[in-house]
């Protein structure tokens, strides 16, 4: 007889369903490294493996530092480094030299010039500040939760006197079709405060279930006063009146303005979003990935070098005899 039970032997699999939920991927994985860690009865391919003179750790235990924490001091750290001249004088030095070039091959692996300017692109010569409060800044393509970005944020660029500028924050979702405007506004000379707000701010709104989104600040500058009344948006609104193509809209107003700045983040669904949807927009959309059907190959009569399995495939209806031969 068996020492102990054996792995999963209390599992009634004629009832799944109570089965415990582990509603998040952290807490299953700590409860799987748990369960990884846990001395076992029986043989395990890792007690053959092991040396028979094993090393023996006689040292200090090495600490794994607290998340929160070590976040804390790492915007600590951002914000003593900001103080460093040094370090200030090599960042504007970068904007102002390879800066663009590197801003560009990034903009490019994110697809942020196929999807918004297709066969085209532009080098980001204006620094673009953007900020959602103290501690969580816009660079280019790091991650910010909707909540963090719940408010508008505080825009901030270099722009000599008498000139006019137009900052669009745009959604453009991955399938090619959908894109969302989320803020528009006339700005002259770097005065965002003093702008002319087109499209009120929209908080980022990734449906549950669809992954990461991409939002993405767009400067341009005018050559002179553009009339952009027709791409104003009323307040209350719906997601159909949000609905926008950057690309259609920049062939339209071209030939005066051209875009200068870049910054963009990604978001994916957190609890503000709900929030979102049911006091600005509609019902909220939940999403599922439906997973396709395993692909096999046709079967063969004579299968060459094919696990013992090879038939299990292709048995229509019939019980899999995994390890019983």
């Amino acid at each position: 007889l068996a020492p102990g039970p054996l792995p999963n032997q209390d599992i009634d699999v004629k009832n799944l369903e109570s089965l415990e939920k582990y509603h998040s991927y952290k807490r299953y994985f700590r409860q799987a490294q748990e369960a990884h860690n846990k001395p076992v009865w029986w043989h395990t391919y890792r007690k053959y493996v092991e040396k028979a003179n094993p090393q023996v750790d006689i040292g200090f235990p090495l600490e794994q530092p607290n998340r929160t924490k070590q976040v804390k001091e790492r915007k600590q750290v951002m914000k003593e480094n900001k103080k460093n001249m040094e370090l200030e004088r090599a960042a504007r030095l970068w904007e102002q030299t390879s800066g663009p070039h590197h801003i560009r091959r990034l903009a490019e692996h994110y697809g942020i010039y196929k999807d918004l300017f297709p066969n085209a692109f532009f080098l980001p010569i204006i620094p673009l500040k953007v900020h959602y409060g103290q501690n969580s800044s816009v660079h280019y393509g790091n991650i910010l939760t909707p909540t963090e970005a719940e408010t508008a944020p505080q825009i901030s660029f270099e722009a000599e006197e008498g000139t006019l500028w137009t900052l669009l924050l745009t959604e453009h979702l991955l399938d090619g079709e959908a894109e969302y405007v989320h803020w528009m506004g006339n700005i002259p000379a770097g005065a965002v405060q003093s702008g002319d707000e087109l499209c009120h701010y929209l908080p980022p709104f990734p449906p549950r279930g669809t992954g990461f989104h991409r939002y993405i600040f767009v400067l341009f500058k005018q050559n002179g006063p553009i009339d952009f009344r027709d791409n104003a948006r009323p307040s209350p609104h719906s997601l159909e009146e949000r609905t926008f193509k950057t690309v259609e809209w920049y062939k339209k107003h071209q030939e005066h303005m051209t875009p200068a700045g870049l910054a963009f983040f990604q978001s994916q669904w957190d609890a503000s979003v709900t929030h979102t949807f049911h006091h600005t927009l509609m019902k909220e959309p939940v999403f599922e990935f439906i997973r396709p059907p395993v692909y096999h190959p046709p079967q063969v009569k004579f299968p060459h070098r094919q696990p013992l399995r090879y038939l299990d495939r292709y048995r229509d209806g019939q019980p899999h005899t995994y390890g019983i031969y």
